[in-house]
């Protein structure tokens, strides 16, 4: 079990360890209730791995070291090194020691890395490529729902719908209801695939929508853009379906690349 006395030791007394240790330690500490070790040990490194706090002139420290800073025992650091290991964040080997992958070797479908990038204050690129992912799904997932007719899960977007109208009254949480909206029409689509996307478009959605809504000035989806949307899914018209859904991921992108061209200018 983790030592929580010897964290708490450390992190009062910062003159025993460096400043970065003492974070580790302190994140640690308020992890132990909620993972076990090696899910602590893993849950500390990866977050700070993404946030890219490890680089060339600050490796990730060796399973050894890991053990004498985190207090954990080999087996713990061992198995959270290697748990970030399928994640494509880190190799490790005898003799190399533990080397951080490039980032286009990252699990970015992993629910633990797409929740630390989330969380990582992310880039206007990687916003971008969010939002790319979003052009290319969003609209055929429109169409196909618009095609399909379940109706249950039709059902599910208009009650998305009206939660974000509820929320122009902030009567519903503007967020969630607009996210809500954009899986339910994910999950209509009957397309399993689509489906299984759902945890990367709730990430993407989360970090996207606040950046947009904050570079426009709104607070919330704009409910009459969201509702064309779902008046084709709901009378049988698939091209408007996705024509519609189209416009809405664009005009997001095109929020994001005004972004980028004004940092560069």
């Amino acid at each position: 079990m983790l030592q929580l006395s010897y964290l708490y030791t450390l992190i009062a007394t910062p003159s025993r360890m460096p400043k970065q240790c003492q974070h580790r330690a302190l994140q640690m500490s308020q992890l132990s209730k909620s993972f076990n070790l090696t899910q602590q040990v893993a849950e500390t490194l990866g977050s700070a791995i993404i946030r890219g706090e490890y680089n060339e002139n600050n490796p990730v420290p060796s399973e050894a070291v890991l053990c004498e800073q985190l207090q954990v025992s080999r087996s713990a650091a061992r198995e959270a090194v290697k748990s970030l290991a399928a994640k494509g964040l880190i190799t490790s080997r005898a003799r190399q020691g533990i080397r951080i992958q490039a980032e286009s070797e990252w699990n970015l479908f992993d629910a633990d890395v797409l929740r630390w990038m989330r969380d990582s204050n992310p880039s206007l690129e990687l916003l971008k490529e969010f939002t790319e992912l979003r052009v290319a799904v969003e609209a055929e997932a429109a169409r196909l729902a618009a095609e399909r007719q379940d109706a249950d899960k039709i059902a599910a977007i208009g009650e998305a719908l009206e939660r974000m109208r509820l929320a122009e009254s902030g009567l519903d949480d503007p967020l969630e209801s607009d996210i809500a909206f954009h899986l339910s029409i994910l999950n209509a689509s009957g397309n399993r695939f689509f489906m299984q996307l759902g945890r990367i478009i709730d990430t993407t959605l989360r970090v996207s929508i606040r950046f947009t809504n904050m570079r426009t000035g709104v607070q919330a989806g704009v409910y009459a853009d969201h509702k064309t949307i779902y008046d084709a899914i709901l009378s049988k018209k698939p091209d408007e379906a996705a024509d519609q859904a189209a416009l809405l991921t664009a005009s997001a992108l095109a929020t994001i690349n005004n972004a980028l061209l004004e940092r560069v200018a």
